[in-house]
């Protein structure tokens, strides 16, 4: 890095203890020193230095009673981080990980995630180091009553509307959802992923697991491939895996593994998602929980083993980080040839590197699982207009649209010399939307 170093040590110097959002920031950046060189206007007015500091953060208290009368404090986050193509969007986490640097590299992978759906969506994140495990219904409708007493007064259906993220379902969604509208005593589409009967978009939440089957199925087809035949490894059990189960499956694949954050499932039958949705959906225990049903696949201790299995394709469906420099490796030698991100930054930088470099077939996280905020944009527009459309018609949108990325992205990374490189691609393409609307905007 050369032309943008000095961006890169201001982040690191004004962001300190941050780890996530510096490798975010790091990896595009990366990408975006031929963006420098070509745009000097774009430097010396300060685009990427403005880029990389949020519109705003918001910090505040959640204090909630549980079952017992016991009081307790929580700390939520809100980061809208750039509204240059539109209103805030991005997803609220509720998980004891989060912190503010947490937010702030969700966020700001948001910005070109949404750039590239081509749809008029800026960058945000927000959340809350609430743990919704072990709790009541009770307690989780407390708890979300009172984080959107605060975050009430920071959106709008104009200015910044939230989804859900981990941590935050359909459940979540509507205490969050009812609770704003009481404060407000309006009707409008302020958040999405809400219910059918009162607002909600058909095919959002299979979105974002479809949208990664999508994305990397035309990246397959690219190089020769697809699903079909293939062995496929899923890490995670929640929205985006069941649904990236559902449609690798339906495209031809067999997925032999899944995961939570105790352990994974190995069956080689294939994985019966019937059973998945069951025990997550349903009874929210733990994915051990399926070798009662099924007896002759194996459950072992310990999420990052998963990789340790042998596939074809690699779906990261879990978290950040999940995929490090030595489990790129083991997939890598054990004959793995695409990996498509479903969560957010899922792979470390080392391991992204041991892919390219391998002519993996690899997809980005801010192009690969762009299909849910896109559904999202997509609920937005069926709410302005008080109007829905088929599960087909949005399914057929979505398509489109993860069919344009992935085009968007092998394009850009050819124009700027850097063929089959959909990281770059991805980047550059998401990049130079948001910097245009900047400096036409004087921002």
């Amino acid at each position: 890095m050369q032309i943008l170093k000095h961006v890169m040590d201001d982040v690191i110097k004004r962001n300190p203890n941050e780890p996530e959002f510096h490798q975010a920031v790091e990896e595009v950046l990366l990408s975006l020193e031929p963006v420098a060189a070509k745009h000097p206007e774009w430097v010396k007015d300060k685009i990427f230095d403005k880029i990389v500091e949020p519109e705003r953060q918001i910090i505040f208290r959640v204090p909630w009673i549980d079952d017992k009368g016991e009081e307790h404090i929580n700390r939520g986050f809100r980061v809208q981080f750039n509204s240059a193509i539109g209103p805030y969007k991005g997803g609220l986490r509720f998980h004891p990980s989060v912190n503010i640097g947490i937010v702030k590299f969700l966020g700001f992978e948001q910005i070109f995630k949404n750039s590239l759906t081509g749809l008029p969506i800026g960058g945000g994140k927000g959340g809350s180091d609430f743990d919704p495990k072990g709790k009541s219904d009770g307690e989780i409708k407390r708890f979300c009553q009172s984080f959107m007493l605060e975050l009430n007064r920071h959106i709008g259906e104009n200015t910044d509307v939230p989804a859900g993220d981990i941590g935050v379902g359909g459940r979540e969604i509507g205490y969050l959802y009812g609770m704003y509208k009481k404060i407000n005593n309006e009707f409008t589409g302020v958040l999405t992923g809400k219910g059918l009967g009162w607002g909600g978009s058909l095919a959002r939440k299979e979105a974002t697991g479809y949208g990664l089957c999508y994305f990397m199925n035309e990246a397959l087809k690219a190089k020769g491939k697809s699903f079909k035949g293939a062995n496929v490894v899923i890490s995670g059990s929640g929205n985006v895996a069941i649904y990236a189960n559902q449609k690798a499956t339906e495209l031809g694949a067999k997925v032999v593994a899944m995961s939570d954050s105790n352990g994974y499932i190995y069956d080689s039958n294939g994985i019966n998602l019937s059973t998945i949705r069951k025990i997550k959906e349903v009874e929210r225990k733990r994915i051990s929980e399926y070798v009662k049903y099924h007896p002759n696949a194996t459950y072992t201790e310990g999420f990052r083993g998963i990789w340790n299995v042998k596939c074809d394709v690699a779906l990261p469906c879990a978290t950040q980080n999940e995929i490090d420099e030595n489990s790129a490796k083991t997939l890598i030698a054990n004959g793995c040839y695409a990996v498509g991100e479903g969560a957010n930054m899922p792979s470390t930088m080392d391991a992204v590197n041991l892919f390219i470099n391998n002519k993996i077939i690899f997809g980005p996280a801010k192009a690969a699982n762009a299909g849910g905020v896109a559904t999202s944009a997509l609920e937005m527009a069926q709410n302005s207009m008080r109007y829905s459309w088929t599960f087909e018609e949005v399914d057929s949108k979505l398509q489109e649209i993860m069919k344009n990325i992935y085009e968007k992205c092998s394009s850009t990374a050819s124009e700027y010399g850097f063929e089959d490189n959909l990281v770059i691609g991805a980047n550059i393409a998401g990049f130079i939307k948001v910097a245009e609307a900047m400096y036409a905007q004087g921002i």
